[in-house]
């Protein structure tokens, strides 16, 4: 590793048990970054929400009635940015094709991906044969 550089890799079974686990390191995370000048609680919540997020929609797409496929989150650290991946190896999505919720008549599902666009400075997701990829980045400066 570079410097000022910090990888946490982390694999969980493809079980939503695991959620809490996933959004508590990002709040860690959060909350320790010494060069981050904005509100550490509030980024800590944004966080949670999008690591959460993100899992539900691997879980969802990797097939919850999978237990025994695993979901790989990847957070860097860099100076001035943090990066989350997750992977999975589901049937995938197509990003771009996901509307915006309709806000008068909300459902119990279908803002995931709104919320991650919104509270991350990048959202991508990439689909291979292999595997699927969320990418979320933060501008920490």
């Amino acid at each position: 590793m570079e410097g000022n550089t910090i990888e946490v890799d982390i694999k969980v079974p493809n079980k939503t048990k695991y959620l809490s686990l996933i959004g508590k390191i990002g709040e860690d995370i959060a909350r320790e970054l010494e060069r981050y000048s904005g509100d550490k609680e509030v980024l800590a919540y944004h966080l949670n929400l999008v690591l959460t997020e993100a899992m539900v929609n691997a879980i969802k797409h990797a097939g919850p009635k999978e237990p025994e496929k695993l979901v790989r989150i990847v957070i860097t650290l860099h100076r001035d940015d943090l990066t989350i991946k997750v992977y999975d190896d589901g049937q995938g999505f197509d990003i771009n094709a996901i509307p915006a919720p309709n806000f008068e008549e909300l459902e119990d599902r279908g803002r995931g991906i709104f919320l991650i666009r919104t509270l991350m400075d990048s959202v991508a997701y990439r689909k291979s044969c292999k595997e699927n990829m969320l990418e979320m980045k933060k501008k920490l400066a």
